[in-house]
């Protein structure tokens, strides 16, 4: 029991100052991730939070522009409210590109992103993309202080511009890399570093698979599971 309970203590530990899991729910992060893509959050590199504190330990770094983050939200129903200004709700986990740091002006013309009234550099990529829902996708690669990674906007989807808007002290500016189909700080506001789990870091699992944990334990599901809808190439794989 005392080997047990010794095993349980290092394990809540490692989750709660090291590396935490996370799955991926929705589209909105495509095509850096993708639904079904489980990866490890990197809890020290910005100094974990110390349990039902705001307290951190000390960072290895700050957060960068570019960095794709596991952070908190306030929900109300289809509502998303910043973690802070709505302490009163309960609260989700959403993963987001850092696309503001404290201090920036973020402006967003003809889906264009201006950082400090600089446009971020962009690249077509040579491919197409069509997402889940058959949707006929620009795929781009976007440069954000130097570090690329790759995004897509839909043709067929309104422009969602945004007027110039400074990051506050303490507060970053969140985009999902699936531009037209993100739910981010476009709609709600920015989000304050105390609410950051932590930058995502690696792939440990991938498949495409949405079912019950039920359906695990049905033989007949297996095959289709760790053949078919397995993506054993993504796994592994860091995440950029």
């Amino acid at each position: 029991l005392t080997t047990i309970g010794f095993a349980v203590l290092i394990a809540l530990g490692i989750r709660t100052f090291v590396i935490e899991p996370f799955r991926i729910p929705s589209e909105s992060m495509l095509p850096t991730l993708l639904v079904g893509d489980h990866l490890f959050v990197n809890k020290f590199l910005y100094g974990a939070r110390v349990p039902f504190t705001d307290w951190r330990l000390p960072a290895l770094r700050e957060p960068r522009r570019g960095d794709v983050v596991v952070f908190e939200v306030a929900r109300r129903g289809g509502g998303i409210f910043p973690a802070d200004k709505h302490a009163d709700l309960p609260r989700d986990r959403f993963v987001k590109r850092v696309i503001g740091v404290p201090g920036d002006t973020i402006e967003i013309t003809d889906r264009m992103v201006k950082v400090n009234g600089e446009p971020l550099d962009r690249r077509e990529s040579s491919t197409g993309y069509v997402d889940p829902l058959d949707r006929s996708l620009r795929a781009q690669v976007e440069l954000l202080d130097g570090r690329p990674h790759a995004l897509l906007t839909d043709p067929g989807a309104p422009s969602r511009d945004h007027p110039p808007v400074r990051v506050e002290p303490g507060r970053y500016f969140m985009m999902g890399d699936n531009r037209d189909h993100s739910n981010d700080s476009r709609s709600w506001g920015t989000v304050r570093f105390e609410e950051f789990k932590g930058p995502a870091f690696i792939l440990y699992w991938s498949w495409d698979w949405n079912g019950s944990w039920g359906e695990l334990l049905q033989p007949r599901t297996w095959w289709s599971l760790f053949g078919e809808k397995m993506r054993w190439e993504r796994i592994g794989d860091a995440i950029k």
